[in-house]
């Protein structure tokens, strides 16, 4: 004869912590969608010695053109990241873009591990062809498949989130610590998907 143990439920409530980098995600309206595309499809300067990329076509962009489409967004930001750390919010910090390019990457290119200068990142997706998220449709595997994004941080240890892979759709930004290390999954489709991508730092000139 065997003694049954009776199971019993206990309540209790848990306090969970954010733990990592701060990484945002938003979608913008047509509208900049359009402007950006157009700013990225008029610049014709080459910016890729100042990237990791395997693109042919990475090209510099006219800041004086993106700052008015960021300055709101980096402000929400902020106030997101004083949420996310559980603090009261600070005034906005004066900020100064850095760098903004464009990528226009191609079938088979791809973007290495590596992070970026400066405190915060950022990167908006302006046209995915069809056929590319076809591809992505019929990807089987454990990561979001050809042409997503990748976010790395810590050391893999499989009881943490250490990892985020994401296929972005139009519109989409992600912002993110500089130091956050990223890479981009190449894709087999004959297509050419353009994002635009900068970095921004504290500063007392050049302010957005």
């Amino acid at each position: 004869m065997t003694d049954k143990v009776e199971e019993k439920q206990v309540e209790t409530s848990f306090l969970v912590h954010q733990w990592g980098p701060c990484l945002a995600q938003l979608k913008l309206d047509d509208g900049v969608v359009k402007h950006l595309l157009s700013v990225a499809k008029s610049s014709n300067k080459p910016h890729n010695k100042h990237l990791a990329g395997l693109l042919d076509k990475e090209v510099t962009l006219n800041k004086d053109l993106i700052i008015p489409n960021l300055a709101p967004i980096i402000g929400g930001y902020h106030q997101v990241y004083s949420q996310y750390v559980g603090k009261p919010a600070t005034p906005l910090p004066r900020y100064q873009l850095l760098s903004a390019w464009a990528n226009f990457q191609k079938q088979h290119e791809f973007n290495p591990p590596h992070d970026h200068n400066g405190e915060l990142s950022f990167v908006i997706y302006l046209d995915i062809p069809d056929v590319l998220k076809e591809e992505n449709k019929k990807f089987k595997g454990r990561h979001a498949g050809p042409g997503s994004i990748q976010f790395n941080y810590g050391e893999g240890n499989k009881q943490f989130v250490t990892y985020r892979s994401i296929f972005p759709e139009v519109g989409d930004m992600f912002i993110f610590p500089a130091a956050l290390v990223h890479w981009v999954i190449p894709f087999k489709s004959d297509c050419v998907r353009i994002s635009v991508s900068g970095n921004i730092d504290k500063q007392t000139e050049g302010l957005i």
